[in-house]
């Protein structure tokens, strides 16, 4: 049965504009978006037009995010699109959106969460801990970084930008012996065949919202809400008010080598973080449980310890 606002498209004009990025795993997880409105409203691709916007992190290929502005680079052309009147929605990667949105935007609704680990790629180990002293293993993330010479400081860590089909090209080539890459994002592409291993977050936490799409809007558009509810998923909204309170205490960005995943066990709320020097070094972790309700706060909480327990500077080492 189709909605008020549903019932209001003509056959001509779309109902809703979504933006998003123009990389292959940005345009599936937008697509994703739209086949879920498509069913929950009983309305023609038509009605939902996806809108390509280039962003500044799409096009700053050479260098790390970390040194040309972080996280926000895939999202202000985006945002500012949304401002401006030119798309009602944004349909982003949760681990990509910064702590604090622009005024008069909020994330408003949250898909059902993918597989949240990492995988590992690479034609000489079937795992990490199988590579060759001396191997060298490319990745954008600092996270993933530190985290992999936290297991193997015996191997070389490169910087190694690029999407998902650039990444594995470079791998196929020869540039690195290994990569990590999300394995949802994989799975989103149909890709998952590629993976040599799956890594379990016990040995490798995930990244603050790895396997989640979220869905932005304006604050005041009740239109855009009331198409967005039939498809937005309560559990990973709890999850995620937990990892991004988290991160929002440890100030997160891509400059800081962060992991925090929460996970649901019938009415109780399960979270870990951890911070990492950049060398993987030194590292620092906390855990909590408690009710649902309290899920924010036990990521706040959460993040309050690990940044005491840092220290000052903890992140410049």
């Amino acid at each position: 049965m189709q909605t008020k606002h549903a019932a209001e498209f003509d056959g001509t004009r779309p109902i809703l504009r979504i933006g998003t990025r123009g990389s292959a795993l940005a345009l599936a997880q937008a697509h994703e978006t739209r086949a879920r409105l498509m069913a929950a409203h009983d309305l023609p691709e038509a009605a939902f037009e996806v809108i390509v916007i280039k962003t500044s992190g799409d096009r700053i290929q050479d260098r790390p995010l970390s040194e040309v502005g972080g996280k926000g680079l895939f999202t202000k052309e985006i945002e500012a699109a949304m401002v401006a009147g030119e798309i009602d929605i944004a349909v982003h990667s949760s681990k990509d959106m910064p702590t604090v949105l622009p005024e008069g935007l909020e994330i408003v609704t949250f898909l059902p969460r993918e597989d949240v680990r990492d995988a590992f790629i690479s034609p000489k180990a079937k795992t990490l801990a199988d590579l060759p002293h001396g191997a060298v293993v490319g990745s954008s993330s600092l996270r993933r970084q530190a985290m992999i010479k936290r297991m193997r400081p015996d191997i070389e860590v490169v910087t190694y930008r690029g999407n998902v089909q650039t990444r594995l090209k470079k791998l196929a080539d020869g540039v690195v012996d290994a990569t990590l890459l999300a394995y949802a994002g994989l799975r989103r592409l149909d890709m998952a065949d590629v993976v040599t291993s799956v890594i379990e977050p016990e040995d490798f936490l995930p990244a603050v919202g790895q396997g989640a799409i979220c869905i932005e809007a304006r604050g005041d558009d009740s239109a855009a809400r009331a198409l967005l509810d039939p498809i937005h998923d309560r559990a990973t909204e709890i999850c995620l008010a937990a990892e991004r309170a988290f991160l929002t205490v440890l100030d997160g960005s891509c400059r800081t080598p962060i992991g925090g995943l929460a996970t649901i066990d019938g009415d109780r709320l399960d979270f870990r973080g951890l911070i990492l020097t950049p060398d993987g070094q030194t590292v620092h972790e906390t855990s909590r449980s408690g009710a649902l309700s309290d899920a924010a706060e036990m990521g706040r909480d959460a993040g309050l310890d690990l940044r005491a327990r840092g220290g000052p500077g903890f992140f410049t080492v």
